[in-house]
């Protein structure tokens, strides 16, 4: 059993009350408007390509849905470069992964975390076929089992344009948050992704745009407004 030696540093554990955590809030907040009648259980969070911030993303948004008061499970469906083991410094020796080869069940992978109300389950070992697994009827059964245990369920994909498993987790899941790191990606990587998620017939929530620098102005003009 191996830890990370570091965790991830999760804003909204760490800085509450800061304005990156609020934005999360907000996020969360155009979620649940578009939620009616808690029809919306499974989120997908995914990119355009890698190193964009859908994992932290992921973890952040799992978080405040949490300190909402909802259950909530985050799960790393990126079965090829899992990480939110590192970012909960959790151990990954049993996970999705084991789920979808009829292994164990959900309930022998389920991991707490310091978080109240959020459970995780890692990705398991890095099989040898990750599309063939998830869009497998094991899959379609996993989500099935959880919707009935969790108020909502967030999915960390991978990337978008370099491989297919999140085309198929687009199509499964009842949304879509696209993950956009601002000044790293390209105009046609994004809309690439746009095309890929229409193609597999998932739902766009929204677009987060990521590490974008707010200009100091927009503080002292909000503080000044708030006063």
């Amino acid at each position: 059993m191996q830890l990370a030696k570091t965790p991830r540093k999760l804003v909204t554990v760490t800085e509450n009350d800061s304005f990156i955590s609020e934005q999360f809030r907000t996020i969360r907040a155009n979620i649940n408007y578009s939620m009616p009648e808690g029809k919306l259980k499974t989120i997908l969070v995914t990119s355009a390509m890698a190193s964009e911030g859908k994992s932290t993303n992921a973890a952040n948004l799992a978080i405040v849905f949490a300190q909402e008061g909802k259950k909530v499970l985050l799960v790393d469906a990126d079965l090829r470069k899992p990480s939110l083991h590192y970012t909960f410094n959790l151990p990954n020796t049993m996970g999705l992964t084991h789920i979808l080869i009829g292994k164990y069940f959900y309930f022998n992978v389920i991991q707490n975390t310091s978080v109240s109300n959020l459970d995780i389950i890692t990705s398991g070992a890095i099989p040898s076929n990750p599309s063939e697994l998830l869009a497998s009827k094991n899959m379609d059964d996993f989500f099935e089992t959880v919707k009935k245990n969790y108020d909502l369920i967030i999915i960390d994909g991978p990337p978008l344009i370099p491989i297919s498993d999140s085309h198929i987790l687009g199509n499964k899941c009842d949304g879509t948050l696209l993950i956009v790191n601002s000044g790293i990606s390209k105009k046609g990587d994004f809309l690439k992704s746009e095309e890929i998620l229409s193609a597999s017939k998932a739902r766009i929530l929204g677009v987060v745009l990521n590490n974008y620098k707010v200009p100091k102005s927009y503080y002292r003009n909000y503080y000044h407004y708030s006063r």
